[in-house]
């Protein structure tokens, strides 16, 4: 049975454009999920969370984090973290793939060749 691949992001990120092209060119098929426009579920960024650790989830260098308080930054944790992802999904680090066994955030070809491959 085929594993259920699903490229988590927004559609307007250029990462995530390439990630996508790349999965077309090698005829990977997957599911694009929009963080925008399909939401996130509280368990599902506990479950990255927790697998990732939220400094590997979070992009620090997104202009989302820069509009974050800096007492926002300092005391984010593993349990703060969820709800600030919830009201700011572009927070997460993009794309993120989940290959149905195991996450992993940004898009290096190479990087998905091994996974994928």
């Amino acid at each position: 049975m085929a594993k259920s691949i699903r490229l988590y992001g927004i559609k307007n990120c250029d990462t995530v454009k390439k990630a996508k092209r790349w999965l077309d060119d090698q005829n990977i098929a997957y599911e694009f999920h929009d963080f925008r426009e399909d939401g996130l579920e509280q368990q599902q960024v506990s479950k990255w969370v927790s697998e990732l650790g939220w400094e590997t989830l979070v992009n620090k260098r997104s202009t989302t984090w820069k509009g974050l308080s800096d007492s926002a930054k300092s005391s984010l944790n593993d349990q703060s973290v969820i709800e600030v992802i919830l009201e700011n999904p572009t927070l997460i680090k993009r794309p993120l793939l989940d290959t149905g066994s195991e996450r992993h955030v940004g898009f290096k070809a190479d990087q998905y060749q091994a996974l994928l491959g």
